[in-house]
C-alpha cells in the first residue's frame, strides 16, 4: 500500500491541480479574520483592509477579509465529490477597533457564504480550548456591565455536498470496512464538544514562520479524515500551513494535496513529512493500548463479547470491526520537488496481533462464520 502527498505553493481560490468532482474530503483551518498576526496576509491579499483597519471600521474589514475567503469556499464546492464533506476549522475573534470592542463571529460568516454555495450543514463540533492563563478576564472584572466572557472555544464546521456517499462494488465495501474506527472511539470523536485536545507547540526553524502559523493539533485531523473518509481517499488542505493535514493523512493511509501560499514554510513542511512515520505508528500503537483496556475493563465487570477482530484476534464490540485493519507507515520518501510517497504494511505485524483470554459469546459474523478465540 502507498499514498502520495503533493505541495502546491498557489493560492487556493483556484485549484487547477484538482480536478472538479474527485475529492471525498476537505480538511482545513484558514487565516482567522480579524485576528492581528493574519492582518499583513489579508491586506497583502486586498489592500482596501487595510483603509479600513485605519479608519476603524472593524465590520468592514471583517467582510473585506471574508471575501478574500469565499473564493477559495467555492472551489472546494467544485473539486468535492457528490457526498463528499468539508470541515473547517475556525475561531471567533474578539477585537478592539478603535474605541469599539466586539465579537467578529467568523464561524458564523463562513458558515453563511458556504450554505450560499450550496453545501448542506451537517452537526459541528466545538473544540474547547485548554488555556493556562492565570488571568482569564476580559474587561472590568468584578465590575458590571463591562466585564466579558472569555473565548475559549474554538468551531469545527462539518459540511456536506449533496446526499450521502454510495458504497457500491464489493472492493469499495472492503475497504470502508477496513478504514472502521472502535465503538469506544465513536463514542469519544463523534461527540459535539471536545475537551481534552491541546493546540500544537510550534517547533519551526525559522521565527518569521512562527509568526505566520497556528497550527491546530494533529488529533484533530486525523480524527476527523478518520471519521469522514476511507484508505485511498485523496484530502485536501487549502490552507497548508506546515502541514499537519498532511501529515495525519499519512497517518491515517490516505492521499492528500496542500495549498500554500508562503514558500517559506517548505523547510518545516519536510520536516513535518520525515516524521510522520514515528508519529503514526505512536498513534496506531496508542490506540491499540487504549482498546485493549477498554476489552480489559468490560471484562472486568462480567461484559461478554460478541465479536473478534479478524486481523488482531482482541474482541470488538460490534460486527462493523471485525474488518478494521490499521496499516502501520513503513518509510516516506520524497519523490520529486513537493511531492512524497509514504509505504504501508500489508498486515499487522506479529506483536500487534493479541490473545485476549476472555469469553466470547458464539455469534455469526460478516461473513457467516461462526466466531472464534483464535487469532
Amino acid at each position: 500500500m502507498q499514498t502520495t502527498h503533493q505541495i502546491f505553493f498557489e493560492n487556493a481560490k483556484t485549484m487547477q491541480a484538482i480536478s472538479s468532482k474527485s475529492i471525498g474530503l476537505v480538511v482545513t483551518s484558514p487565516p482567522y479574520p480579524m485576528i492581528q498576526m493574519w492582518d499583513e496576509l489579508f491586506v497583502r491579499l486586498n489592500p482596501a483592509i487595510d483603509e479600513a483597519l485605519n479608519t476603524n471600521n472593524g465590520m468592514a474589514a471583517f467582510e473585506l477579509m471574508h471575501s478574500t475567503l469565499e473564493p477559495v469556499w467555492r472551489e472546494i464546492f467544485r473539486i468535492l465529490k457528490p457526498g463528499g464533506i468539508a470541515c473547517i476549522n475556525i475561531g471567533d475573534a474578539v477585537r478592539t477597533v478603535g474605541d469599539s470592542f466586539a465579537l467578529y463571529p467568523n464561524h458564523v460568516k463562513i458558515l453563511s457564504q458556504m450554505l450560499g454555495i450550496g453545501l448542506s450543514a451537517l452537526p459541528h463540533i466545538l473544540w474547547r480550548k485548554q488555556t493556562n492563563a492565570p488571568n482569564k478576564f476580559m474587561g472590568s472584572g468584578m465590575l458590571p456591565p463591562y466585564a466579558y466572557v472569555t473565548l475559549e472555544h474554538e468551531h469545527i464546521i462539518i459540511m456536506r455536498k449533496g446526499a450521502r456517499k454510495t458504497f457500491s462494488s464489493s472492493t469499495d465495501k472492503d475497504i470502508r470496512r477496513e478504514s472502521a474506527y472502535f465503538w469506544e472511539e465513536r463514542n469519544n470523536w463523534f461527540s459535539d464538544v471536545w475537551m481534552e485536545l491541546k493546540g500544537t507547540r510550534q517547533q519551526l526553524v525559522d521565527n518569521s514562520v512562527r509568526k505566520r502559523s497556528a497550527a491546530f493539533p494533529f488529533e484533530i485531523p486525523y480524527r476527523l479524515i478518520n471519521m469522514f473518509s476511507v484508505k485511498g481517499d485523496t484530502i485536501v488542505d487549502p490552507f497548508l500551513g506546515t502541514g499537519t493535514t498532511m501529515i495525519a493523512a499519512m497517518a491515517a493511509g490516505r492521499n492528500s494535496a496542500g495549498f500554500e501560499l508562503e514558500p517559506d514554510f517548505t523547510l518545516a513542511l519536510s520536516d513535518g513529512a520525515s516524521s510522520a512515520v514515528d508519529m503514526a505508528n505512536t498513534r496506531i500503537n496508542d490506540r491499540l493500548e487504549a482498546h485493549l483496556e477498554f476489552v480489559k475493563n468490560r471484562t472486568d465487570v462480567g461484559y461478554e463479547f460478541k465479536y473478534l477482530n479478524r486481523h488482531y484476534g482482541f474482541p470488538v464490540m460490534t460486527r462493523q470491526e471485525v474488518e478494521l485493519l490499521f496499516n502501520r507507515p513503513l518509510r516516506v520518501k520524497e519523490t520529486e520537488k513537493k511531492s512524497f510517497r509514504m509505504d504501508y504494511s500489508s498486515s499487522p505485524t506479529p506483536e500487534d496481533c493479541y490473545r485476549v483470554d476472555t469469553p466470547i459469546r458464539p455469534a455469526t459474523s460478516p461473513r457467516g462464520k461462526r466466531s472464534s478465540n483464535r487469532i
